[in-house]
């Protein structure tokens, strides 16, 4: 396994136990316990699969750290945070966040994260243009494009939109969605997957064919032009 996974943690304990179990695992890991490296050498993030970022640390936040990656690049990433609350669980995927994954966290846990966002970022690599409407999907560019207009998109939204493609003009349960791509359904996950459905109502606002429409107690009516190629 050759995945490169950057650590930005500033408790040099968990770090260190981080580093180890992730390396164990077979990943190469490079940790930085202090963001401002970062921010300061945009060019650490070459050749990085994957970032996991804590939120609360010294000099510069979890949060405002995410944005300036994503200002340089797109990177997955997810966050490790004490801060448990829904509030910020909600801002970290607004931000783009793949995942968010509260401490105390068990290495085994933060393990299969990363397998799952790696695995589908390998799964979404070879897949060609998709056009929807009016859009131009393109999964391996995580690009969606109408007229001159290119939204950079997350794994996450990417996958997502993937998924919601084979239910169109069918009714798709919350359920299902939330097993499919978080493994799991529980409230907190609910909330994350408002986030990211407000998100893609947003992106393909200028064709009105397309639409996720909310049913009431299942889930959603997965509405795309009859022609997807």
């Amino acid at each position: 396994m050759d995945n490169h996974i950057l650590l930005i943690e500033d408790d040099h304990d968990l770090g260190s136990v981080l580093k180890q179990y992730l390396e164990f695992s077979g990943y190469k890991v490079s940790w930085l316990p202090d963001p401002l490296l970062l921010a300061n050498d945009l060019s650490i993030l070459t050749n990085v699969q994957l970032a996991i970022i804590d939120v609360m640390m010294p000099g510069m936040s979890g949060f405002e750290l995410s944005k300036l990656i994503r200002q340089h690049t797109y990177l997955p990433f997810l966050f490790l945070t004490a801060k448990s609350q829904s509030i910020d669980r909600i801002l970290g995927l607004k931000l783009g966040a793949d995942d968010y994954i509260p401490k105390p966290c068990e290495p085994e846990e933060l393990l299969l994260r990363v397998k799952n966002i790696l695995k589908r970022s390998e799964k979404s690599t070879g897949l060609e243009e998709i056009a929807i409407g009016d859009y131009r999907f393109t999964p391996s560019k995580y690009q969606l494009q109408i007229s001159e207009k290119i939204y950079d998109i997350t794994e996450k939204e990417a996958e997502l939109l993937m998924l919601l493609l084979q239910y169109n003009q069918q009714v798709v349960s919350r359920k299902e969605i939330l097993e499919k791509l978080w493994g799991e359904n529980d409230y907190f996950l609910g909330r994350s997957l408002d986030v990211f459905m407000s998100r893609l109502r947003k992106y393909f606002a200028a064709d009105s064919r397309i639409r996720f429409d909310s049913v009431r107690g299942v889930g959603f009516k997965i509405v795309f032009p009859s022609k997807i190629v």
